[in-house]
C-alpha cells in the first residue's frame, strides 16, 4: 500500500479542521483547550485509505501564535492542502503557510475552498479567481481549486477523488534509508510507560529495535511497540503516522524537537551549510551574523547566520550561509528548513541543508566554500559521500562520520567508496572498518614524508634512516594511525622508501662510509662477535673503538646503532649481543632437544652456555619471546 502525508494549511477559522473531519470522520482536535476555545492550538492528525493508498493527514494550527506548532506539522509533508474560506478569501495566515510551504518544498497540493454555504455562487467564483491568481507562478500554479462546505458535505468526495489523483504522483518515501522519526508528541499510558508519536520521515522501525534520542546522543533505549495509525504493528516504514512504546526512558527525559533514530548511526552538529531564502515579504535586509528562531523537523533552535560571500541578503533572494546553533539539532543533506525572526517572531526565509557537519569558515574563504556547497548541491548521493571525504582532507572519514554526515545507508557508501577508489578520487586506508582518505591529501602526507626522510638523511648521513616514531609524531600527529600505514606502505610498494624494523629510509639512501669508518664499525661488530654470550656494554666497545681509529665517541656510539639496526647487533633487555652469537644459541638448543628431550631449566641453560644467572635469566626471556622457548612454570619447553 502507498504512503501519503497529507498536511492542511491556511488562516485560522478558515475551517481546517473540520474539513479533515468531513474527510475521515476524526476530530484532529484532542486538547480540552482547543474544544472549548474552538480553535486549533496544536497539531492534529487523523488518517484516511482511498483505494491502495492511506494517507497520513496532519492540522495545523491557523493563528499566527501557533506558527511555531505549524512548523512542527509541517515538515515532511507530500501534499498540501491549502485551505481559503469562501467567506474571506486570502488572510495574513494563507499567505504565511503558503510561504512556509514553498520553502519547505513541498511539490503539490491543492487549493480547498470551504465553507461555501456562506456565500453565493457568484461570490465563490471571485473567491476562486483570487485564489488562481494568488498562486500563479508557484507550485500550486494550476492545481486543482476545489470547493466544499464540511457543513452539509458538498464537494467532499469530489476532494477525496482528487486527493487520490494527486497522491499517484507522488514519488514514494525510501524506507531503506536511515530511519528518523521527528518526535511531535510524548506521553505516559499506564501499563506501557514512555511513547513517542510522529511521521517516520525516512526507513523502517521494528519491535526490539536499539534506538537513541538525538541530539542528545547519550540517551538509548529500545522499542517495546509500535502502532501505526492506532492499530499494533511489528513495524512502521517511511510515510507513516507512529507511535513508539520506548523501554527504559522516561517522559520527562523526551521533548518535542528530538529524533528516534537507529542507535549510534547518526549525529547532532552545531553548525550547517545551507542554501537560504528570503521571502519577499521580508521586512529587511537578512545581515550576516543575525540572529533567527531555525525550524527543522520538529524542533526550534535558535542560530546566527553567518552569510558566504556576501554581508546581506535582500528580500526575495538567496545564497549560501552557515547556520551556527546555540543547541545542536540532527540534520542531513537534503532536509528543508524555516528561519524566523527572532523578534519580533515572523516568517523570513528557509532552505535546504547542505552539509549538516561542516568545519567552521573563515571570511576569505567564502568563494570558495561557495563553490563546494554548490557542487554538493548539484551532486547526486554518491558524489556528495566522495565530495564530503575530499573536504576532509588529511583526516579521512570513517565509515561512522560518513554515515553521520550524509545520512546514507552502507550499501551506499560502499558504492561510494568503490566509485572513488576505482577513480583514484581516494585512497582507503583500511577497509574493516572502513576509512577513506582524499587522493590529493594521501599524496601530499607522501610528499611530505619523502620531503622529512630527504632532509634527515642530508643532515644525517651515517644514520640507516629515521624513527617510524618521530615520523608519526611529526607528520601525522592527531590522525588516524591508519593512515600512517597506508601513507608507509604505499611509499613502500612505489619503491619510493624503506621500512627497515622501526627506521624509515629514502630507497636511494645508502649509508657512504670510508675505509676508515667502514673499519671501525666492522671493529665494533668484531668486538661483540668475539664476545659471544659474554656480553660487554656499548659504552666498552665504544671507548676501545674510537682512539685506535682516531674518531669521538658520537661518530662510534653512531656506527653501533647503525649495527644494531641492521640486526647485525641484537639488544637483549639491557645487554647488546651480535647476531651470530644468538644464532648459535638457537642451534645449541636444538641439539640438546634432539639429545635429551624438550625440557630445560636455567641451571642447565647456565650448563650449556657458560653464562651466569645474571645473563641468562634475559637471554631465556628473549628466546621466549622468539618462540624458540616457552616457559612452563620454573622451567621451559624448547619448541
Amino acid at each position: 500500500m502507498r504512503r501519503v502525508i497529507i498536511g492542511t494549511a491556511g488562516h485560522i477559522d478558515h475551517g481546517k479542521t473540520s474539513l479533515v473531519k468531513a474527510l475521515t470522520g476524526i476530530d484532529a482536535d484532542r486538547l480540552k483547550e482547543e474544544k472549548e476555545r474552538g480553535i486549533t492550538i496544536d497539531i492534529g492528525f487523523a488518517d484516511l485509505t482511498i483505494g491502495d493508498t492511506h494517507f497520513s493527514i496532519v492540522d495545523v494550527p491557523g493563528h499566527e501564535r501557533f506558527v511555531k506548532n505549524m512548523l512542527a506539522g509541517a515538515h515532511g509533508i507530500d501534499l498540501v492542502m491549502l485551505v481559503v474560506a469562501a467567506d474571506e478569501g486570502v488572510m495574513p495566515q494563507t499567505r504565511e503557510h503558503f510561504e512556509i510551504c514553498r520553502l519547505l518544498e513541498v511539490k503539490a497540493g491543492l487549493v480547498v475552498i470551504t465553507k461555501i454555504d456562506m456565500v453565493d455562487a457568484e461570490f465563490i467564483e471571485l473567491v476562486k479567481a483570487d485564489v488562481a491568481d494568488y498562486c500563479a507562478g508557484s507550485f500550486l500554479d494550476g492545481a486543482p481549486i476545489l470547493t466544499v462546505s464540511s457543513k452539509t458535505g458538498e464537494g467532499i468526495e469530489d476532494l477525496r477523488k482528487a486527493i487520490a489523483k494527486l497522491a499517484a504522483k507522488v514519488e514514494s518515501r525510501d524506507d531503506t534509508a536511515v530511519a528518523r522519526l521527528p518526535i511531535d508528541r510524548v506521553f505516559t499510558i499506564r501499563g506501557f510507560g514512555t511513547v513517542v508519536t510522529g511521521t517516520l520521515i525516512a526507513g523502517r522501525i521494528q519491535v526490539g529495535d536499539e534506538m537513541e534520542l538525538l541530539p542528545s546522543n547519550q540517551r538509548r533505549t529500545r522499542v517495546r511497540g509500535i502502532q501505526v495509525h492506532g492499530r499494533a504493528t511489528q513495524e512502521a516504514r517511511a510515510g507513516e503516522r507512529t507511535a513508539i512504546n520506548l523501554q527504559g526512558v522516561d517522559v520527562s527525559e523526551i521533548d518535542r524537537g528530538q529524533v528516534l533514530a537507529p542507535a549510534g548511526r547518526l549525529q547532532a552538529g552545531s553548525m550547517l551549510d545551507v542554501r537560504l531564502d528570503l521571502i519577499e515579504a521580508a521586512p529587511r535586509p537578512l545581515r550576516t551574523r543575525a540572529r533567527v528562531r531555525l525550524h527543522i523537523g520538529t524542533a526550534e533552535v535558535l542560530a546566527r547566520v553567518v552569510l558566504l560571500g556576501r554581508a546581506e541578503l535582500a528580500p526575495g533572494s538567496g545564497g549560501f550561509a552557515q547556520l551556527r546553533l546555540e543547541s545542536p539539532a540532527l540534520a542531513l543533506p537534503g532536509d528543508h528548513f524555516i528561519i524566523r525572526s527572532y523578534s519580533p517572531s515572523m516568517t523570513i526565509g528557509g532552505g535546504l541543508i547542505v552539509d549538516p557537519h561542516p568545519q567552521k569558515h573563515r571570511a576569505r574563504d567564502g568563494a570558495k566554500v561557495v563553490e563546494l556547497l554548490e557542487n554538493l548541491v548539484a551532486a547526486d548521493e554518491v558524489e556528495r559521500i566522495i565530495l564530503y571525504v575530499e573536504t576532509a582532507g588529511e583526516r579521512g572519514m570513517s565509515q561512522a562520520a560518513i554515515a553521520a554526515r550524509s545520512g546514507a545507508p552502507d550499501d551506499l557508501i560502499k558504492l561510494a567508496s568503490e566509485a572513488m577508489t576505482k577513480s583514484r578520487r581516494a585512497v582507503a586506508a583500511s577497509n574493516n572498518p572502513l576509512l577513506l582518505i582524499s587522493r590529493q591529501a594521501f599524496d601530499d602526507l607522501s610528499r611530505r614524508v619523502r620531503a622529512l626522510l630527504k632532509d634527515f638523511h642530508q643532515k644525517m648521513p651515517l644514520e640507516s634512516g629515521i624513527a617510524r616514531e618521530e615520523v608519526r609524531d611529526r607528520l601525522f600527529d592527531g590522525l588516524n594511525p591508519e593512515i600512517f600505514k597506508a601513507v608507509v606502505s604505499g611509499l613502500s610498494e612505489r619503491n619510493e622508501a624503506v621500512a627497515e624494523k622501526d627506521l624509515l629510509r629514502l630507497a636511494t639512501h645508502r649509508v657512504a662510509l670510508s675505509q676508515e669508518e667502514q673499519a671501525a664499525k666492522d671493529h665494533i661488530a668484531g668486538i661483540f662477535s668475539d664476545a659471544a654470550l659474554q656480553p660487554i656494554t656499548l659504552e666498552e666497545a665504544i671507548s676501545r673503538t674510537g682512539p685506535q681509529f682516531g674518531i669521538d665517541s658520537g661518530r662510534a656510539q653512531r656506527f653501533a646503532q647503525m649495527l644494531i639496526n641492521s640486526g647485525d647487533l641484537v639488544k637483549v633487555a639491557d645487554l647488546v649481543f651480535h647476531r651470530s652469537a644468538l644464532d648459535s644459541l638457537r642451534e645449541t638448543l636444538q641439539r640438546y632437544k634432539s639429545q635429551h628431550g624438550s625440557r630445560i631449566d636455567v641451571g642447565i641453560f647456565k650448563d650449556l652456555t657458560g653464562v651466569s644467572r645474571k645473563y641468562a635469566i634475559p637471554l631465556l626471556e628473549y628466546m621466549d619471546r622468539q618462540r624458540v622457548t616457552r616457559r612452563i612454570g620454573d622451567a621451559r619447553e624448547i619448541l
